[in-house]
């Protein structure tokens, strides 16, 4: 067993000065078959150290119900058989561009409780989260034989509130419950947040991504003592639906690193590798300045973050940069890194023969319905992450008026008398034409992503406010809800029939054959160009009502399998020319197609979440989920670079590691998409790639 403390300039092991040279990795973001290769891309970076969140919403849907929270211990005892130490952040909130800031929305839509204070509510919710938490952390301590070097209190306390006593009730629960190794807190280099969120005798570390000399002196005023870390190195970042993809170039990223590791400092680069926000669990932010009070900006699916090992595990020009830098502070030379992802193979494509329509898939798998005097929010109803229909009617006879909807978060689709009459958003709340008494009224809802940084954190979704007829409000609400968790048991209960031919809006299924290695997943269409689709995911997802996007079928398999795919389709679309494209290998996926001023809060056509199951002969069941752009009709599987390309898709290759599952015949399998924009939209690539879990 060895000792890891905090000495009075440096992190001693076993009483030696050591250095941490980490990266940050979340395990949630990359499926489980490809922890191990990833973790060997961290050492052959010149890493000895890796850092992770965790998700309190992702392993607690709700009260007393726990999912796999084992997860965090597999990911630790893989991290220990690579030969790297661990420091975890468990929170309670992690921010980390995940929704809500991983806190669940049933903690901060309980009507009283203030999230992330003493509040003696939000701290009892805390403690019934850690105890099942910690006993997968606590076991793996290094003091214990296991990886896990230091642990976090809450995370950037500073940046949101000064509650000294929360932070040191925190602190002592995670010494109560058996947290040994040092504690330590981060937060940004300035004077209010490293007093607000530090604690004494509790080591204090700072974040930033340049600057390194004038972020630790700044620390030194607060802290004359204790070793120096940057606990996130920002050597890339993350990407919102409507922007560019942010990339920050790799031979300044490397000489801010050096600048870190030249004050004598230990380091953590954020992110080392980043991933994907799989099952629609990405989150948001908010514009507007310091105070974060803007529009809402949503988080892209894809978290590749500009890192040094790309969203499908491959090293960047960063990555050599990074490892030249690194191997200065090695004694001995480092690691090759592992072999590269499998190449694609040959493209498949599969046509969509099955359809059903909103209404039935709500009714099959919707929650109870509530007629209330005004429209319960998105929490009120249970619905983590979905959408929430909601159906008012207008007296009459009256004249046409406008209707308007207070409070949006953050999307709907208006039906009048059924008829489509528009989409609203937060920013654009009426719509366009006016309403005639007697109507009936509905909104299908969508969240965008829940805030996961700043004082709008744990805000409400779906209709906030009410709905007015002119400024007369409309009472007597009909809400049902649709959880994306609904589609964790499958689609037998959904009434599928024949295909609509028109484009619809709905869910879409179709059947693609893979009949060996190197065969990618399908290329779903939708009649008369109206589509939507998948990628694989840990969990469930389903979407936005407007939209459609690239259907595949992603994952491992073997020998000869029929797999199906369902598909939200949520637009009606005019019949148009099928095309085809080739991609290359290389571009980020999952950026919004752009249209107009502020892209996807303006677009009707820019954002999509959906949902598929792929079911696969032998009794298997996989289940798929993410979030793509939109204004797509027409999208093709691609197969190896070629010069030839003009447009650009991403791969990700599922490379099994553990013998139990899958069975180790089954080849490894890349999966990639396309789409193609409308006339006049730039065609950006679509979708995520990995293994799919195992129903």
């Amino acid at each position: 067993m060895s000792e890891f403390t905090v000495g009075e300039s440096d992190f001693l092991l076993d009483g030696r000065p050591v250095r941490l040279l980490s990266g940050a990795l979340h395990y949630f973001r990359v499926h489980e078959a490809q922890w191990r290769h990833r973790l060997e891309m961290l050492r052959a970076m010149g890493l000895n150290c890796v850092e992770t969140y965790v998700p309190w919403n992702l392993h607690q849907p709700g009260p007393g119900r726990f999912r796999d929270v084992r997860a965090v211990g597999r990911f630790l005892d893989a991290v220990r058989e690579a030969g790297l130490w661990a420091i975890v952040r468990p929170g309670p909130y992690i921010c980390a561009e995940w929704e809500n800031g991983g806190l669940p929305h049933w903690v901060t839509g309980e009507p009283g409780t203030r999230a992330r204070t003493r509040d003696e509510r939000f701290l009892f919710h805390v403690r019934n989260w850690f105890r099942p938490l910690l006993h997968e952390i606590v076991p793996r301590q290094i003091d214990r034989g296991g990886p896990v070097i230091m642990v976090q209190v809450e995370n950037e306390y500073g940046s949101y509130g000064s509650d000294a006593d929360y932070l040191e009730q925190l602190a002592e629960l995670l010494r109560v419950k058996g947290v040994t190794v040092p504690l330590f807190t981060s937060d940004g280099p300035e004077d209010h947040m490293i007093t607000g969120g530090s604690l004494p005798g509790v080591l204090a570390t700072v974040n930033f991504g340049s600057h390194a000399r004038a972020a630790f002196e700044t620390l030194r005023r607060h802290r004359p003592g204790g070793p120096l870390m940057c606990m996130e190195f920002w050597c890339g970042w993350f990407d919102h639906w409507g922007g560019e993809h942010v990339v920050r170039d790799p031979g300044e990223a490397a000489g801010a690193l050096r600048e870190i590791l030249e004050c004598g400092a230990s380091v953590n680069l954020y992110m080392a590798h980043g991933g994907t926000s799989f099952g629609g669990w990405a989150g948001a932010n908010r514009g507007g300045g310091e105070l974060h009070e803007g529009p809402l900006e949503p988080d892209a699916t894809s978290y590749d973050y500009d890192a040094p090992v790309d969203e499908y595990g491959r090293p960047t020009e960063k990555f050599w940069r990074f490892r030249e830098v690194l191997a200065e502070y090695h004694p001995d030379p480092l690691p090759e890194p592992p072999p590269l992802p499998d190449p694609l193979g040959s493209p498949t494509e599969v046509a969509l023969t099955e359809w059903a329509p909103m209404s039935d898939v709500l009714e099959a798998l919707g929650g109870e319905e509530t007629v209330t005097p005004v429209p319960p929010a998105f929490e009120e109803l249970d619905v983590a992450r979905g959408l929430v229909r909601y159906e008012v009617s207008v007296p009459g006879p009256r004249q046409p008026y406008p209707l308007t909807v207070r409070g949006l978060r953050d999307l709907a689709v208006v039906y009048v008398d059924g008829e489509r009459a528009g989409v609203l958003t937060e920013e654009e709340p009426r719509l366009k034409e006016p309403v005639a008494g007697p109507a009936r009224v509905e909104l299908w809802v969508e969240s965008l992503g829940r805030v996961n940084y700043g004082p709008r954190c744990g805000e409400a979704k779906g209709i906030t406010g009410g709905v007015l007829h002119e400024r007369q409000y409309l009472h007597g609400v009909r809400a049902r809800g649709l959880d994306l968790d609904a589609f964790d048991d499958g689609l037998e209960a959904v009434p599928f029939g024949a295909l609509s031919g028109d484009g619809a809006p709905g869910l879409y299924r179709g059947t693609v054959t893979v009949r060996g290695p190197g065969t990618p997943g399908s290329n779903c269409r939708a009649g008369h160009g109206a589509s939507s689709g998948s990628t694989a995911s840990p969990s469930a997802a389903t979407g936005p009502w407007d939209r459609s996007g690239p259907c595949t079928s992603p994952g491992r398999c073997c020998g000869r399998a029929r797999t199906k795919c369902g598909c939200w389709s949520c637009r009606r679309r005019d019949p148009g020319p099928a095309r085809r494209g080739c991609c290359r290998s290389d571009p980020l996926v999952g950026r919004p197609l752009r249209s107009g001023r502020r892209g996807a809060r303006k677009s009707a056509h820019a954002r999509i979440e959906w949902k598929a199951v792929l079911g696969v002969s032998g009794g298997r069941t996989w289940r798929t989920a993410d979030r793509s752009s939109m204004a797509t009709r027409i999208w093709r599987r691609c197969g190896p670079p070629s010069p030839r390309c003009t447009n650009g898709c991403r791969t990700t290759p599922c490379r099994p590691s553990r013998p139990a599952w899958p069975p180790p015949t089954w080849p490894s399998v890349t999966w990639t998409t396309c789409i193609w924009a409308r006339s006049g939209w730039p065609a950006r690539s679509s979708g995520t790639s990995g293994c799919p879990m195992p129903g």
